[in-house]
């Protein structure tokens, strides 16, 4: 079963839950269009998040979701309003989301944790998450180790829930290589960056569709939080600094709201440009009503 036809959606496909990116109204705007708008709470507070979950409700009748980012201080709230809100699907990151299951499950809520790893998986699936989105490390922001090509399939073979494949798709190529290794749907995001309704300034989707194959970099490896983000002046000197035996204070220098001058003041060369390995492949800006479109009639195409 593909995991439309378990959420009564129309596309396979999930839309990532970009930190001060994925908004209440982009969300309503992925879901109208087909695929599963998810609401980005990370760089939001508790009743942040309620407000972008009254206006996605507002905008639009279709199911849509809420990423939580569990080191977030407003997690334990945050848990609280999605059940109050009943969404339709909570993902998870950086965190174990255990304690807050019971909750959920009884709000009707299903729980999709993004993984880089496959004992993760195992141990999340225990606990009685119902799907896994097993993310691989050319996804853009915060990543693991192990590649989409090698982490899916070993996910889909340790688990007997849904898997989503994320890190690396943008195409319907891409998400049809997804369902040959086990998935059941795929996990977007950097292609949905440079999309007309996409809330970034215009500067960093002018970068997106600039950006080719071999533009990103990760920083933060040696500090053991890798984070894939396009080239530019601040991520070659972060990565100068670090090489050189920085601290952790000297280091959040650059990274201190470095997302947030990206998204919303369009600097894109202080600022951190967070995308995946596919930023290549994205040339131009469009709907995202037609950039799902052109990606699933490929995917039918070939299929």
């Amino acid at each position: 079963m593909k995991i439309n036809e378990m959420l009564n959606i129309d596309y396979p496909i999930f839309q990532g839950g970009m930190a001060n990116i994925a908004t209440g109204a982009f969300a309503a705007t992925v879901s109208d269009s087909g695929a599963l708008g998810i609401i980005g709470a990370g760089g939001m507070n508790a009743e942040t998040l309620r407000d972008h979950i009254h206006e996605c409700k507002k905008l639009t009748d279709k199911p849509f979701g809420v990423n939580i980012m569990l080191m977030n201080p407003d997690a334990d709230k945050m848990a609280e309003i999605v059940a109050e809100e009943k969404v339709a699907v909570v993902t998870t990151g950086a965190g174990n989301p255990g304690k807050y299951m019971e909750v959920w499950k009884a709000a009707g809520i299903k729980v999709f944790p993004v993984v880089s790893a496959v004992s993760l998986a195992k141990r999340l699936c225990s606990l009685g998450a119902d799907g896994i989105i097993a993310e691989g490390c050319e996804s853009g922001g915060h990543i693991g180790e192990l590649t989409t090509m090698a982490l899916v399939p070993q996910v889909c073979d340790a688990v007997d829930v849904p898997v989503i494949a994320a890190g690396g798709i943008a195409s319907g190529r891409q998400m049809a290589a997804a369902f040959a290794l086990g998935a059941c749907g795929v996990q977007i995001g950097t292609c949905l960056l440079a999309s007309e309704e996409c809330p970034v300034h215009e500067n960093y989707k002018a970068a997106i569709v600039k950006a080719r194959d071999n533009d990103t970099v990760v920083t933060g490896r040696i500090a053991g939080t890798p984070v894939r983000i396009l080239k530019n002046p601040m991520s070659r000197e972060y990565i100068r600094l670090e090489k050189t035996g920085a601290d952790k204070m000297e280091l959040e220098k650059f990274t201190l709201g470095s997302l947030s001058r990206a998204v919303r003041d369009g600097d894109v060369k202080t600022g951190s440009v967070m995308a995946g390995q596919v930023c290549g492949m994205v040339k131009e800006i469009l709907p995202v009503k037609q950039i799902l479109e052109n990606m699933v009639k490929e995917y039918e195409n070939i299929r």
